[in-house]
C-alpha cells in the first residue's frame, strides 16, 4: 500500500497517528474557499467503505451521507494553503491507507479537472508520525490547532508568536480546522470528528481553551 512508502512502522488498530502532507513542489493545494470547503467535506465522505459520487449528494445532507463503515476515527485537523494537518486513529486493519488513497484521489481529481492541469497534486505518499506518549499527543493538538497563526506570523514556529491577542482573534475566525469544534461551536463540521476515541482530555471548550492560551500566553515555538 502507498501508505507504507518511505516508513520504518506499519499502521496498527488502535494506535494514534499524526498524518500530514503538502503539494508537489510546495505549491498551494487550497486556492479559495470553495477548495477548502471541498477537501473538509471529503474529510467526512471519504471516511467510509461506501462509493461516494460527489455531485449526487444533496447539500444539506452532505454530514449524513451513509458512508459505510468507517476507516478511521479523526481527532483533529487543520488545512494550509499548500498542506494540511490531520491527528487519526487506526479503526480497521489498512484504514488510514485506504481513507488517505480515497481522500487524495477524490481532491486531486476534483482540484485538476477544476483548474484544468495534470500530474501529481501532492507530494508523493502521505507523512506519518506515530503517537505513543501522552505528553505527544497533547502537544500535537495545540500544534495542529495554532498553525493557522503562520498566514498572519509567518515566522512564529521560529521565533515564537509576537501578537498573542491577534493570534487568538484569528483563530477564532478560522473556519478550516477543528478549532472551532473544540471551542463549542454548533456545526455540521462536527460530524467529521469522533473525539470519543481519544484521550478525554478536553471534556469542556474551557479545557481546551486553556491548552491554547498557555501556548498563546508562553508564545514558545512548536516543532514537529
Amino acid at each position: 500500500m502507498s501508505g507504507f512508502m518511505n516508513r520504518d512502522f506499519q499502521f496498527s488498530v488502535g494506535e494514534l497517528y499524526h498524518i500530514y502532507n503538502r503539494g508537489n513542489d510546495k505549491r498551494n493545494i487550497f486556492l479559495n474557499e470553495v477548495n477548502y470547503s471541498r477537501f473538509v467535506k471529503l474529510l467526512f465522505l471519504c471516511n467510509g467503505t461506501s462509493s461516494i459520487v460527489f455531485k449526487s449528494i444533496p447539500p444539506a445532507k452532505l454530514f449524513h451521507f451513509k458512508r459505510g463503515s468507517q476507516l478511521i476515527d479523526i481527532g483533529a485537523y487543520c488545512l494550509m494553503p499548500n498542506h494540511f494537518h490531520l491527528l487519526v486513529k487506526e479503526k480497521v486493519e489498512n484504514g488510514i491507507s485506504d481513507f488517505m488513497k480515497k481522500l487524495s484521489t477524490a481532491y486531486s481529481m476534483y482540484f485538476n479537472l477544476k483548474y484544468r492541469r495534470t500530474g501529481k497534486l501532492f507530494e508523493g505518499a502521505f507523512k506519518a508520525k506515530h503517537i505513543s506518549e501522552d505528553e505527544y499527543l497533547k502537544y500535537l493538538y495545540a500544534y495542529i490547532h495554532l498553525n493557522p497563526i503562520k498566514l498572519i506570523e509567518p515566522k512564529w514556529k521560529e521565533t515564537g508568536i509576537k501578537d498573542k491577542k491577534q493570534a487568538a482573534a484569528y483563530l477564532k475566525k478560522y473556519r478550516f480546522s477543528s478549532y472551532l469544534d473544540f471551542m463549542g461551536q454548533s456545526r455540521e463540521e462536527k460530524y467529521i470528528l469522533n473525539r470519543n476515541e481519544f484521550p478525554k482530555y478536553f471534556t469542556k471548550p474551557t479545557n481546551f481553551s486553556a491548552l491554547i492560551n498557555e501556548w498563546l500566553i508562553q508564545g514558545e515555538t512548536l516543532e514537529i
